[in-house]
């Protein structure tokens, strides 16, 4: 089932209209979940560090023992051929994908070279500036590289995500605060998560336990860039209690305030979350300045 609607299915060197089945029942990726993905957006005309997207996927590949086989640029190369369908005033998400063939003898291990590679493009609408999201805790937790590949966007980690929104669900929130191994604070179940503390910003330190994601990175560069103090660091669920502000960043929606941790209210003063507004709109004018 789709997210979103007007799909492109790029598929063995062509673009097609719709979501066209592309993985076969005995596709080491559909019963041995060898997958990978990875996520840019289109929006205002605009598609943001493609590139790096583009590569990360092919990262994500050699990670799960799946042989890439597209390079960056001529998958940048087709994504552009794609979009050119759609219109200036619709939003997509753009998914390249990986998954594996085929296995070894015993039907494990990735068989290198055996490699399926599909594109989706989705029109799903960004998210409203104003559009807020709710924090829980959650008995769940970010694996580490001993236990599963955190170093891949893989779709076997999802599963455990999946669990953690589930459960914030259940509990009247929209997304979970999720720790890692030590009971640090790692990030929400869907995005990474920055704090703000008097006029200050925080993330956690990336310590192996998520992706410290494409868009994270933008952020932090854009306000230091604009002179703003980021720190990384170990950060507990103290700390976001104490915080003035949080707000999540994802590759979806970019920038998505948080208006409550459990308990905790965010943003109920007349000037509401100016740091995450500022942050907000250094994107979207960063996002601007690569036009052309």
């Amino acid at each position: 089932m789709a997210t979103g609607t007007d799909i492109k299915t790029y598929f063995n060197g062509t673009w097609h209209d719709g979501d066209l089945p592309t993985i076969k029942a005995a596709d080491h990726g559909a019963w041995l979940g060898t997958t990978v993905f990875d996520g840019a957006r289109l929006f205002d005309g605009l598609a943001p560090d493609l590139e790096a997207h583009c590569a990360r996927i092919n990262r994500s590949a050699k990670a799960l023992m799946i042989t890439p086989t597209v390079e960056t640029d001529a998958m940048v190369e087709a994504v552009r051929e794609g979009l050119k369908s759609y219109g200036r005033d619709q939003a997509v998400y753009i998914r390249p994908m990986y998954w594996a063939l085929a296995g070894d003898e015993l039907g494990i291990v990735p068989l290198k070279g055996a490699t399926g590679f599909a594109i989706s493009l989705e029109a799903i609408p960004m998210a409203p500036p104003e559009a807020a999201t709710t924090l829980t805790r959650t008995r769940f937790r970010r694996p580490v590289l001993e236990d599963n590949v955190v170093n891949a966007k893989a779709g076997c980690l999802y599963p455990n995500n999946a669990r953690m929104m589930v459960e914030a669900r259940s509990k009247g929130f929209g997304n979970a605060l999720v720790a890692d191994a030590m009971g640090n604070v790692a990030e929400s179940a869907s995005a990474n998560v920055f704090m703000v503390k008097d006029g200050e910003v925080f993330t956690p330190i990336p310590n192996g336990t998520f992706l410290a994601g494409i868009t994270r990175a933008r952020h932090m560069s854009n306000m230091r860039e604009a002179g703003m103090k980021v720190h990384e660091k170990v950060l507990t669920f103290d700390d976001f209690h104490a915080a003035d502000e949080v707000f999540l960043s994802g590759n979806m929606m970019k920038v998505t305030p948080v208006s409550a941790f459990d308990d905790t209210q965010y943003g109920t003063g007349p000037n509401q979350n100016p740091i995450t507004r500022q942050v907000r709109e250094m994107y979207w004018d960063w996002a601007a300045s690569q036009r052309g």
